[in-house]
């Protein structure tokens, strides 16, 4: 039987169009401040403060940060702070997904979490002349409610979707998110490029910043008012007093039970390797957009948001051809697409912006799908009433805790005082975590979890 929960038709798409929102939501900050300006901007602080100028073609920084008696160059201080974000993410994110198995207030705990979010999101704004290291330090807080507020999140899908309804949910969602981060950062970028007021390029970054933390608290408000809280399924019993400690005691059983699902253990790794490259690739876009091929705020800006829109579209097709090949055929099928990618921008040449443009339409074409169909494909291979556990330990791949592939391309740019080789050794993640991947049985890992298997998958 693949029906979706007992509830009537209609009730489950009110949810599910407010579910929709809070990738709409959460997309303003990621879109705007992770992927677009706060690396940029966070390095440019760094390099100010590292060299008393922001380096440029003609006067390049060369100074490093003294952090704890450790040498740091300013070009690669984001990344390192991207890795300890993602470090901690990979301790704190199974904790936060065993309280919310356990808890039935879903809902609320999204919601606060992601104001909290939002507020050091909004501090950010402050983040001003020399003072890299609280930009470092809100970029973590931040990141970490991020990442944690997408646990409960991605959690809830399975509450409000069938087995057979998933894959279109899923999509829809990533869709909606690439709306939402691509208006705002339109707007966005018109402040940028246009300048009113007679502000400066920095004075239009931080509003930007703020913008984007307005963004995420106001829409969050609206799968708030939309969701249900639902009565936690299938916990496990437990004596000791606190909800912390059978928190922790349900994890610690988790990870020994996983061997008992080892696709589900084999899919996690698979998506905790190629995900990575993935999310690298996100992050070190603007970067590499303007410290090694040469293009301004405005233009990276405008690119972002052409692969915004484009991904819009890019998550719907993904979504289309999972329902006639399955969702674990095609997300093969898009790894293949990012190894292309991730060629095609090595041999990017500098200052040319239509192979930019090209490359940017491709990462739309394949990030949105790649990720929504992950999603929806790993709630098949979830034990009932583990779900907010399970997909935390599934976020130790996802948009907040990707710490190997930040440090390779930091370490290597470090090294090699280049862009392109970090890039091109980010090869690396897709093609493992495909081999992974196509050594996985889709249907024997979701008839182990107990749940029943779709029509196509």
């Amino acid at each position: 039987m693949t029906t979706a929960p007992a509830e009537s038709t209609e009730s489950r798409r009110r949810e599910q169009k407010s579910w929709y929102w809070y990738d709409w939501a959460n997309s303003g900050y990621f879109t705007t401040v992770v992927t677009v300006l706060f690396g940029p901007y966070l390095t440019s602080v760094a390099e100010r403060a590292a060299c008393g100028f922001v380096g440029d073609d003609d006067r390049k920084c060369t100074q490093h940060l003294d952090v704890l008696g450790v040498s740091i160059s300013p070009g690669s201080l984001v990344f390192y702070v991207f890795t300890i974000a993602t470090i901690l993410s990979a301790f704190g994110l199974p904790i936060v997904g065993a309280i919310a198995d356990r808890s039935a207030h879903k809902r609320r705990l999204l919601g606060h979490v992601a104001w909290t979010g939002a507020g050091f999101a909004g501090l950010m704004f402050f983040v001003t002349g020399t003072n890299w290291l609280l930009g470092a330090v809100l970029l973590i807080l931040a990141n970490l409610c991020f990442a944690a507020s997408v646990v409960i999140y991605d959690a809830i899908l399975i509450d409000i979707a069938g087995p057979d309804e998933r894959d279109r949910v899923s999509s829809q969602g990533w869709a909606w998110g690439y709306l939402g981060g691509g208006l705002l950062l339109a707007v966005n970028l018109g402040l940028v490029t246009v300048l009113p007021f007679g502000l400066t390029t920095e004075w239009a970054v931080r509003i930007s910043l703020l913008s984007a933390a307005a963004w995420w608290a106001a829409f969050t408000i609206i799968p708030y008012r939309g969701l249900r809280d639902r009565a936690p399924v299938n916990v496990v019993p437990d004596d000791a007093a606190t909800l912390m400690q059978r928190s922790f005691g349900q994890l610690f059983r988790t990870l020994r039970e996983l061997r008992r699902y080892p696709q589900t253990l084999l899919f996690l790794v698979a998506y905790l390797i190629y995900n990575d490259g993935i999310q690298t690739v996100i992050y070190a876009a603007s970067i590499y957009g303007e410290k090694q091929l040469g293009f301004g705020t405005s233009v990276l800006i405008a690119t972002i948001l052409l692969v915004q829109f484009v991904a819009f579209g890019g998550a719907l097709l993904f979504g289309r051809v999972a329902q006639r090949i399955g969702g674990h055929k095609t997300i093969r099928y898009g790894l293949i697409g990012w190894v292309v990618i991730v060629v095609g921008a090595y041999f990017t040449p500098k200052d040319q912006i239509v192979p930019f443009l090209l490359l940017a339409v491709g990462i739309g074409m394949v990030q949105g799908g790649t990720q929504a169909l992950s999603r929806s494909f790993f709630s098949q291979l979830i034990p009932r009433g583990r779900e907010a556990e399970y997909f935390s330990l599934y976020q130790a791949g996802e948009r907040g805790t990707s710490w190997l592939g930040t440090l390779i391309f930091g370490v290597v740019h470090q090294l090699t005082d280049s862009y392109r080789p970090a890039i091109l050794a980010l090869i690396a993640f897709f093609v493992v975590g495909g081999v992974l991947l196509w050594r996985l049985d889709p249907r024997k890992g979701v008839q182990d979890a107990g749940n029943p298997v779709p029509a196509v998958l």
